[in-house]
This record gives structure tokens, sequence and C-alpha cells, in this order.
């Protein structure tokens, strides 16, 4: 008879050693190492329940040449919420197994249950939780006013029994809440552990493949935002979505990290209320701090671009007196280093004399960006603060900065000076070199500008350069 004998697993990057460590020895994570339990045979270690793997779903196919594969059209079927297809692709394909992370809390189950509702207009749906009695989610829904007879709950932290669920009501989708819940039967580790996660999810993901069933599985994510347990789950499903916002936002960003079925680059934007997630379709009134108010210093709009969608973007800066040898330099939801390279641009190019300035840029509504094309509406922010000067309220700014000054190229600018001119803007600095090629758009001055300079002289007047000592 084989033996069994304890280990201890890392609970962060699946490390295993003979006894117990403060330290997991493969990630340097601390107290991450709990105990498992392993069977010692003669060739070695095995897991206890490796010989019984695929016993509860299986998933397998004959041998054949890719020339006889066929092409087979993808068959997708909107969720109901457009944000959430937008990340999707388009809408779920059968089969597909989606993970949606996010700290406790966030909406994660929200969100899918509203999801659920949905879809099981199109079919019958389950939707297993692991976390809350049948009366929760029950009450959920009914605050959030959701109701449909084809929505097949069941409250069951047991792998096997879910299992047996899906073959007793035959959906065609569902939702798991949440997979560090749920226990596999020949597993004796915790649940939530990597053993467990990592099986229960590879079960599931057969399951999937083989009804041709798609599956939502919500996982949590630890306060460093890393997803809870391993980091295996995420090859092993077809699509992850992350919800990146903290607790007490209102705003709810959910990210496509990874999808075998659809685009990577897309956001999803939320806002959290009484009746639960409300899409936000109009993105630039919450990141365009009350647009046609008087022009300040210190203020400057742009527009980004988070995949497909631009967005109206208000930089703002501001530039005081240090008390201090050091100067304090600060930025949100930008780049902290990109910002200090474009403050020694303008101190080169412009003239201003900041070695004696706390600088603080951000951007407005607690969006977080990397796009380029926000270099010239943060630099004219920064310069605006310093000098005292505010540019125009009606003009929108687009350009990458360079080391030289140059004001480079951005992608896509057709829409984003589209997205400027439907908020009302009438004037837009872009660059030089892109200007010539634009086609016009209605009721948007467009003026290109080479360097750092023309751009101060176009949004401030003068020569552009800082009158300031």
């Amino acid at each position: 008879m084989a033996r069994l004998k304890a280990i201890y697993r890392c609970q962060q990057c699946g490390h295993s050693a003979p006894k117990p460590m403060g330290q997991c020895p493969g990630c340097g994570e601390w107290n991450t190492m709990t105990e498992e339990v392993v069977e010692m045979r003669a060739g070695g270690l095995v897991e206890a329940a490796a010989e019984a793997r695929g016993a509860l779903a299986a998933f397998s196919s004959p041998v054949v040449a890719l020339k006889d594969a066929g092409e087979e059209t993808e068959v997708r079927t909107p969720v109901g919420l457009g944000e959430l297809d937008r990340l999707l692709g388009g809408g779920v394909v059968p089969g597909q197994v989606v993970l949606l992370a996010g700290p406790p809390g966030i909406g994660k189950s929200t969100l899918m249950l509203q999801a659920a509702a949905r879809l099981a207009a199109r079919g019958p749906l389950l939707y297993a939780s692991g976390e809350e009695s049948l009366r929760q989610v029950a009450a959920r829904a009914k605050r959030l006013g959701l109701a449909d007879e084809a929505l097949y709950l069941i409250a069951e932290t047991s792998l096997a029994k879910i299992l047996a669920a899906m073959e007793q009501v035959q959906p065609w989708a569902v939702v798991l809440d949440s997979i560090q819940t749920v226990a596999h039967p020949l597993l004796a580790s915790s649940p939530g552990s990597v053993g467990q996660v990592r099986e229960c999810a590879a079960e599931l993901t057969r399951a999937a493949k083989a009804r041709g069933a798609v599956v939502f599985l919500l996982g949590h994510v630890t306060k460093d935002g890393a997803l809870a347990g391993p980091k295996v789950l995420e090859h092993l499903v077809d699509t992850v979505l992350y919800f990146d916002a903290d607790r007490d936002d209102l705003l709810r960003v959910l990210r496509a990290h990874k999808n075998r079925f659809g685009p990577t680059d897309e956001v999803g934007l939320f806002e959290m209320g009484e009746r639960g997630l409300r899409e936000v379709a109009d993105a630039s009134s919450f990141f365009l701090a009350d647009f046609g108010r008087a022009a300040a210093p210190g203020r400057a709009v742009s527009v980004g671009l988070e995949g497909s969608r631009p967005i109206l973007v208000e930089a703002q800066a501001l530039v005081v007196a240090t008390r201090y040898p050091l100067p304090r330099r600060t930025a949100t939801g930008l780049d902290l280093n990109r910002v200090l390279v474009l403050l020694a641009a303008m101190e080169r190019h412009l003239g201003l004399r900041l070695e004696d300035r706390d600088c603080f840029v951000s951007l407005a509504g607690g969006l977080r960006l990397k796009d380029p094309a926000l270099d010239l509406a943060a630099c004219l922010a920064v310069a605006g603060s310093r000098r005292d000067q505010a540019v125009p309220a009606d003009m929108a700014l687009l350009g990458e900065v360079g080391l030289l000054g140059e004001i480079g190229r951005v992608p896509r600018l057709e829409p984003r000076l589209k997205e400027a001119a439907k908020a009302g803007f009438t004037r837009a600095l872009v660059p030089a070199r892109a200007a010539g090629d634009l086609p016009r758009v209605p009721g948007l001055s467009v003026v290109g500008v080479a360097d750092l300079r023309a751009a101060a002289a176009a949004a401030f007047g003068g020569d552009g350069t800082s009158r300031i000592s």
C-alpha cells in the first residue's frame, strides 16, 4: 500500500518543501507554506488524488490532421451588458471559461448575478454559490430587481455535487462564486489551497469543453493584487478579467488581461449604485470634471485612449514653493518616471525654474493611463500653474513630448478629435507632422505645433518661454 505523507506547498507559486518554512524559497513570500497530503510510492511522491484526475469530468478528441479539422465559425452570444460584451469581444463562445478576479467587496458577485439574469433568458443557467446561502443570493437579486425562471441556484462547496447539478439542469452557462470555496472530494487539502483551486478549475474546464457550456469562475485577489492561491488559474482558463478599483470608489474599471476569443486592450466601466452596477456609456462625464467652467491655471484637457475607446481626461497640476531642500515630485494617474522626464524637458525648453518648487500632477476622476498623448496636456498644466496662466477652457491638447521638446505623433488621432468636438471643444493642439493629414472635424479648429515652445505660445500667448525668474 502507498503511504501518505505531508508536504508543505506555497499558496502563491506552488513550490513544495518537505518541512514547514516561514518564507517560500520559490517566490520569497512569507507565511504562504501550507500542509498538503501526498502519497509516497516507489517512484516518488505523488499527489493523493493524481490517479483519480479526470474521474469527475473528462474531455478528449480523436487525433485528426489539421487539414481535416475543419473551420467552424464562432457563435457569440451577447451577455446583455454592453461594457462586459466589449471586453469579451462581442459575447461569450460555447465552451469558454472566464475568470473574473478582484478584491473582496468590489462587486464581482453583483456583476455576475446581473449578467446571469440576462444570460438565463437564452436558456437554463446554474448559479453555484459557495460563499452565500440561497436566501442571501435571492435577497440580492430582489434588491437588484432581477428575476428569471431559467436561473437555477445552488449553495454548495463540493465539486462533485456541483457537477451533478450540471448533469441534472443541463445549463448552457454556469457561474461559480467563488473558486476558492470549492473543494475536490478526492483531495485532502483545505479549500483555497493550491491543489484544490488548480484541480477544481481543471475539472470545471473539462466539463465546460465537453458540454460546450460557458463557465464563469469568480476569484479573489490579495492586497498585493495577485490572484489568491495560485497564478496557475490564468493559463487554465480562456479569459481573465480583473476589476481595478478601490472598494470605496464608486467607479469600477474592468480590464481583460487574457482573452483567447477577443481583444485584451479594451476596458469596461461600471458605476456602483443602490441598484447594482450601472454601465458607464459616456466615460468622459466621469473623468472630465465640470466641463464648461471658467479656465483655471494648472488645468488642461486631453483625450486618452483605452482600447478603442477615446476618453476625455483632465490633467491637473499644482506648482508651489517648497520649504524643504529637496522639492517633491508626485504623480497620480500618470507614471512618475514619465512625469520627471517631462519636468526636465520643460525646464530645458520652456525656461521654467522648478528646482525650488513642489510639483503635483494628477488625472481627475481617478483614472490611470500610460497614453503618451497626455504628455502635452500634463506639460501645459504644469507650465500654467507655474506661470499662473490658464489654458483656454475650449482647447484640447494632444501630443507626445520628446526629450528634445518636439511634439510627436499619437495613434488614432482622428477619433480623439471627434470625441473632443462631441464634448464641445472648439480648438485642439496636435503634432504638426500629423495636422496636414487629418480630415476636417466639424466645429473643431486644429492647430499643429512642432515643439513645446510653440505649444505654450499657442496656449498662453507670447513666444512660449517663461518670464518667471
